[in-house]
């Protein structure tokens, strides 16, 4: 059983996938909680963690992420649920420090062995990121799915929050677009090897190092583009700024064969999901081509931190993480188009 196919185990119609930001709004908005003097950022703020001061030196981190398989090497796939549950530390400017694992698992359809295999992928991340597994809960569940529910340290005043970009600003990502599309297309065996080869690759691919070179510079704001896409997660950065954002679309780095999965027509639930809730901002929407709309709020998985830092200094910090083999691209510039996007 251990060789079953994975991405079987989830239903093409989205089943396991994030809810939508529409939903999460409906659920969350008018809750409130007593006031907690140390709690610096929780859920009201749609961030990336919950950090609570601890000292003036000290503040923790906390965030958990799991969803089920999105490709088929059961290493793989624990690689990647890995990354993308780090990337939430890395993203709120802090270290992550220790790992708990998150697990429902299918008795009845998969052999143990395979959770095994998806642990050995997960530990293998966490030594890169020497961050220890110090334990997790598992149940039995009709569907596959893991992840991490992390802590991570920072000190309180480095703390990078999502929605504090500067007028002027340059936007930048540190990976390529298009996981999402390209996850899609797998599940439908319309993905070529390379296009899932280079998906993988990215996927599994630590924030680590580009939150490494951050921490040499003054960044204003910075979030991690995962389910809700690149806009999506744009719009959570200047919403309440009082600026907006205008991006250039073909300064965009995309994986190889995305524009093609597209064209093929796997275009994942969550693209339109997305795109019901937050294409009004974008101010120039309906003059947009088909495929700039998918690749736009296409929702990655372990995607890259998206950063806000001043023109002086986007340069100078471009370089430098493309010296690390980070594949960090231009995405646009904060402007006064106030909490709209303008897509050029």
């Amino acid at each position: 059983m251990d060789d079953i196919r994975l991405t079987t185990l989830t239903k093409f119609s989205g089943c396991g996938a994030k809810l939508g930001p529409g939903l999460l709004d409906k659920a969350l908005c008018g809750l409130s909680q007593p006031e907690f003097p140390q709690l610096m950022v929780d859920f009201s703020t749609s961030d990336d963690a919950g950090v609570y001061k601890i000292s003036e030196d000290i503040a923790l981190i906390n965030t958990l992420d799991f969803f089920p398989p999105i490709v088929d090497d059961p290493f793989a796939f624990g690689q990647i649920a890995t990354a993308n549950a780090l990337s939430d530390v890395y993203a709120m400017g802090g270290t992550p420090i220790t790992a708990m694992s998150i697990v429902g698992f299918p008795l009845d359809k998969v052999d143990i062995s395979v959770l095994r295999k998806i642990t050995e992928g997960s530990l293998d991340k966490l030594k890169e990121a020497n961050v220890p597994l110090i334990g997790g809960h598992s149940i039995q569940d009709p569907e596959l799915k893991f992840g991490l529910s992390v802590s991570g340290l920072a000190h309180p005043d480095k703390i990078l929050l999502n929605n504090t970009p500067q007028l002027g600003d340059i936007v930048i990502l540190t990976k390529p677009l298009g996981t999402g599309t390209i996850n899609t297309a797998l599940k439908k065996d319309l993905a070529t090897q390379e296009s899932i080869d280079a998906s993988m690759e990215s996927m599994r691919k630590l924030n680590k190092y580009g939150a490494e070179v951050i921490k040499d510079y003054k960044v204003n704001c910075c979030t991690d583009v995962t389910g809700f896409g690149l806009a999506g997660h744009s719009c959570e950065m200047i919403i309440g700024s009082g600026f907006g954002l205008t991006i250039n679309f073909d300064s965009l780095k995309l994986l190889p064969g995305a524009l093609d999965c597209i064209e093929k027509g796997a275009i994942p639930g969550g693209t339109r999901k997305n795109m019901e809730f937050r294409s009004r901002f974008i101010e120039n929407f309906m003059d947009l081509e088909d495929y700039k709309k998918y690749i736009l709020f296409d929702p990655q998985t372990s995607g890259g931190l998206l950063f806000s830092i001043s023109k002086n200094d986007s340069e100078k910090i471009l370089n430098h993480m493309l010296s690390q083999g980070i594949e960090a691209f231009i995405v646009g510039e904060i402007t006064k188009n106030k909490e709209t996007i303008i897509v050029k």
